[in-house]
């Protein structure tokens, strides 16, 4: 048996399953300060005997396995958790293995195994909601450098009717500040839900969505593109995604059928869970390696 927390910032899933993705018990908690939501983790996780619990978490988070802060939560802009030693607490309470990677990551390895991208060995998942996040599989592995990818916060260029200055705290007008789901509210002052017959703040998040994924595309030429998060929700988007991509792109590299390449999850709103039982199997596996 094996545990999974999806740690993100309004909502922890935890769950436990096996590693075919088979959820066995899952519950949410509250993302509020870690006293509080890691109360309810550990009294979830000590109702089963887990092998290992594989972490996918919001971030940004301290991968660098050589590193004095490995397994922290760091510069989050969520304070109460910044310096947070998430993997040391729960090794130190359960004494089993932990594997540990960015939320995104996280779901990029459960569409690669189980989903979308299911038999292929890249592809980018991305999350449009609260912020955006981007995991990338890379010839079979998680892409990893000197940390983990940061994807929701390159520069994308203004759309000439748009004169919103973006919400993101660091950048103001990078690709998060300008499309993710706070932008949307501040911008058209309510929220995305509230504005579904609004074909023109679609049609303005399309256009920033494709220019991030020319980039992606340029640089990672991944094999499939999920797109998930909340703003997804609204299916319209890929219409104006499909329509701008390939403007922008203008031929200079040729795109597959895009219906078939830019694509929802295929694991639904459990991609991050089940990759984060995957994290668990891998990590329990080069433990019983060593």
């Amino acid at each position: 048996m094996l545990g999974a927390i999806e740690a993100g910032g309004t909502k922890f899933v935890c769950a436990v399953g096996d590693e075919t993705g088979k959820i066995i018990d899952r519950i949410q908690i509250p993302t509020t300060v870690p006293e509080e939501t890691m109360t309810g983790v550990i009294q979830f996780f000590k109702k089963y005997p887990v092998k290992a619990i594989g972490i996918g978490s919001f971030g940004p988070i301290d991968v660098n396995t050589d590193s004095p802060t490995y397994g922290f939560i760091t510069s989050t802009p969520k304070l109460a958790w910044k310096d947070f030693p998430f993997v040391q607490t729960i090794k130190e309470t359960f004494s089993v293995p932990v594997g540990f990677n960015t939320d995104v990551n996280a779901a990029a390895l459960g569409e690669a195994t189980f989903g979308a991208a299911k038999g292929l060995d890249s592809c980018l998942y991305i999350t449009i909601g609260t912020g955006i996040g981007a995991g990338a599989r890379v010839q079979g592995k998680l892409l990893q450098g000197l940390s983990h990818p940061e994807m929701g916060h390159i520069l994308v260029r203004r759309h000439q009717n748009d004169s919103y200055q973006g919400k993101c705290p660091y950048h103001k007008d990078c690709f998060e500040g300008l499309a993710a789901g706070p932008g949307i509210e501040e911008r058209w002052g309510e929220k995305g839900i509230n504005l579904v017959e609004r074909e023109e703040v679609w049609e303005l998040e399309g256009y920033y969505i494709a220019q991030a994924l020319m980039q992606y595309i340029l640089i990672l030429s991944p094999k499939k593109i999920i797109l998930g998060g909340g703003v997804m929700n609204q299916k319209q988007v890929f219409t104006y995604v499909y329509k701008y991509l390939p403007e922008l792109v203008n031929q200079y590299v040729s795109l597959p059928e895009l219906s078939d390449y830019i694509v929802s999850p295929g694991l639904g709103d459990n991609a991050g869970i089940t990759g984060s039982l995957l994290l668990a199997y891998q990590e329990l596996k080069k433990e019983n390696q060593l």
